[in-house]
């Protein structure tokens, strides 16, 4: 990985840590907590590929151990992070744009799925019973709904905001950019990039007509 994607990863894997052990599990919301750190690794490796999904998910599974109030086995969470993130990073297209919502709306349920049956299997692997005692079919339904509704409004944002250190010219040239307004205008039919590029075309050739309507008249 690049510096400048090592040090925006870095820097929003603990804003969104941050956030999450200081604000959403203290909501005291039924079942699972909204799992912020989850889709910030999503977010990135949606953009960056399987290899530095896999490798920011460890760093930020790891850092999530680490911090308190943790009080789980070390590393438990770096390998479901890990798993998640290589994932995801699978799910990225050739040019990083994701065209459609389906497909990261999936993925976000299948990882808050997927995360939560994981971590179980480590935890049990492992002897770690804290979580024992919460059913594992509550924990599962309400992982899925919480980071659903959270998602669009994390997971665009992330993507705009890694794609900028993205140097990629066929997505700079095809309106890579537009990452968010591809996720939330999908459904709606709304291509945003094309139609700025339609609407120039379309101004340049009014202007030419006119121009040729003018010169046609001063020759007469």
């Amino acid at each position: 990985m690049r510096l400048n994607r090592i040090l925006l990863s870095a820097v929003l894997v603990v804003v969104a840590l941050v956030v999450q052990v200081s604000v959403l599990a203290r909501l005291q919301l039924p079942g699972a907590v909204p799992d912020l750190l989850l889709l910030v690794v999503l977010g990135l490796a949606f953009v960056y590929g399987h290899v530095s999904g896999a490798l920011i998910g460890f760093g930020a599974g790891l850092l999530a151990d680490l911090a308190p109030p943790a009080d789980h086995a070390a590393g438990r969470y770096a390998l479901v992070l890990c798993i998640i993130g290589y994932l995801a990073g699978l799910v990225r297209p050739e040019n990083g744009q994701l065209k459609s919502a389906f497909v990261p709306m999936v993925a976000v349920v299948a990882a808050a799925i997927g995360s939560t049956l994981l971590y179980a299997l480590v935890g049990a692997l492992v002897g770690d019973t804290a979580a024992r005692h919460v059913g594992l079919g509550s924990l599962l339904f309400t992982a899925a709904v919480y980071d659903l509704l959270l998602a669009p409004f994390v997971v665009p944002l992330i993507m705009a905001i890694a794609r900028r250190t993205v140097n990629d010219p066929l997505a700079d040239s095809t309106g890579g950019g537009d990452v968010a307004a591809g996720w939330l205008a999908s459904g709606t039919g709304l291509r945003i990039g094309s139609q700025r590029g339609g609407l120039r075309v379309k101004a340049a050739r009014s202007r030419a007509a006119r121009a040729g309507r003018i010169k046609g008249v001063k020759r007469l």
